[in-house]
Parts: C-alpha cells; structure tokens; sequence
C-alpha cells in the first residue's frame, strides 16, 4: 500500500522551523507577494488615484488666491504630500480587513503560519509602494506650478518611512482591534475627514482654535507634517524633535495593539 503526501505550494515559508530570522524573511516575502497577487487589479488604479489626488489638491488649491502666497504655498505644497502617503494605510488597509470579515477569509489570515509582525512589515511596504509614487509626482507639480523654493535634506527617506510607518500602524490598529467592519469602516471615514479639516497639515496650528491645537499637539498627524516639512524646508517649522517622537511612539504602539490583536484567537 502506497501514501501520496501533499507538498505546500513553493511560495509557502516552510513549517519545520517556524522561528529565527530565515523564517521571518521568508513569511515576509510570501505576504508581500500575497498582498501583492490581491490588489494586482487595483494597484496602478490606487497609485493613479493617489497622483490625481494629490495633484489636484496642489492645483486647486491656488483657485482661492489672484496670487498665492509663497508660505501659504509651501504649507500645501508640503502638506498634500503626508496626505498622499498616509491615506492607503489609513483608509485602504482597514477597508480590506472590513471586506475579509464580511466575506468570512479573516480567520484564514489570522490562521496562516507566519510572524504577525512579518504580516504587518509586508503591508506596510505596500502602503510604501502605493503612496511614494504620488508624493514624489504631487511634488514635483508643485515645483513646477509655484517654485516654492524646496530646501530637501537627506533627511527625507527616513523621514518618509516613519510618516508611511505610523499612518499604516494607525489604520491597521483599528483593522484588527475594531470586531465590527461597518463600525471600522466608519471609523476610518471618520479619522480621514478629521485629517483634512481638523489636523495641521495643510496649515499652520496657529489658525486654529486654542483648544483644538492643543489637541493635536497629542496627536500624530499634524505633527507628520511638522516632519515632512523640516526634511524639505529650511526654517519653516519649529520643534521638529516633539514631532519625530509623538510620531514615533504612535507607530510603535498602534503596531503593537495590532499584532496583539492579530495574535487573538477566538
């Protein structure tokens, strides 16, 4: 009497050794190519929204003035950009942990034998290539439509990666924490709109009321701005070491609480 056994497909990290820094990399590069064979459809679609986003933020934006301002320039022209690169982790990610839930496949992905931090390092590198492309696009429409003089440090890579970072960590926190897709979906409309009228991207804390700048002196978004405009201005903004570590510590516990939750079982 003969046996057939069932190798695991190729892409699959091996299960003899589920631990040490091989197995890790490995489970990475096979969610990466697994995030990437789901959104093979909508990738370039999402990139393009995001240029066209973008682009049309930077442009329309100067139909409110006979003649902008430079500052007022620089500010959207700097801020637009953080917006570009925090939107796919903020909105799009928790989007899709909502469909996953309402179509039932979220227990698979909570099942598949892989580091949940390995799982969170490849979304996060999605985000990365979703959102670079229309920062780099929306800034340069910028230059050529207002030449507001960009100051840019080499500072700007690391800084990139710590904006893209947190904005993801953020929007997959609520992902996984939240049961409930309509409510995450709600929740993720919600903190969208609060960043484009209610966080200091697009403009200075000073034009807000007291008490709402003194809010987000707490919060991440305004100070992701603080940071891409150090990286790209000279002397535009003050504080920027507040701004580096309100950031990073949201990063690093919004990763945590979603890990944690990825590591629940029911």
């Amino acid at each position: 009497m003969t046996t057939t056994t069932l190798d695991a497909p190729a892409w699959a990290p091996s299960t003899t050794l589920r631990s040490g820094s091989g197995y890790w990399l490995t489970a990475y590069r096979t969610m990466l190519r697994w995030h990437l064979s789901s959104l093979r459809m909508w990738l370039f679609l999402l990139v393009m929204i995001q240029i066209m986003f973008g682009v049309g933020y930077v442009l329309g934006f100067a139909l409110f003035f006979h003649e902008i301002p430079r500052t007022a320039a620089l500010w959207v022209s700097t801020g637009t950009p953080v917006l570009n690169l925090i939107l796919l982790g903020m909105l799009l990610g928790p989007q899709l942990v909502a469909g996953f839930k309402q179509q039932g496949g979220y227990d698979f992905v909570k099942a598949l034998p892989v580091p949940r931090t390995a799982s969170a390092a490849a979304w996060y590198t999605v985000t990365l290539i979703g959102g670079i492309p229309g920062m780099v696009i929306t800034l340069l429409v910028a230059q050529v439509r207002y030449h507001p003089g960009f100051t840019v440090s080499p500072m700007v890579f690391p800084a990139t990666l710590l904006i893209v970072f947190t904005g993801t960590m953020i929007g997959y926190a609520l992902a996984h924490a939240i049961t409930n897709p309509m409510t995450t979906q709600l929740v993720t409309q919600a903190l969208v709109f609060a960043a484009m009228g209610f966080a200091p991207i697009l403009f200075p804390a000073k034009q807000m009321p007291t008490w709402l700048a003194s809010v987000n002196e707490w919060l991440p978004l305004g100070h992701m701005a603080t940071i891409m405009r150090d990286v790209l201005t000279d002397g535009l903004v003050t504080d920027v070491g507040r701004a580096y570590l309100v950031v990073s510590v949201w990063g690093v516990v919004c990763g945590w609480l979603a890990v944690r939750a990825l590591g629940r079982r029911r």
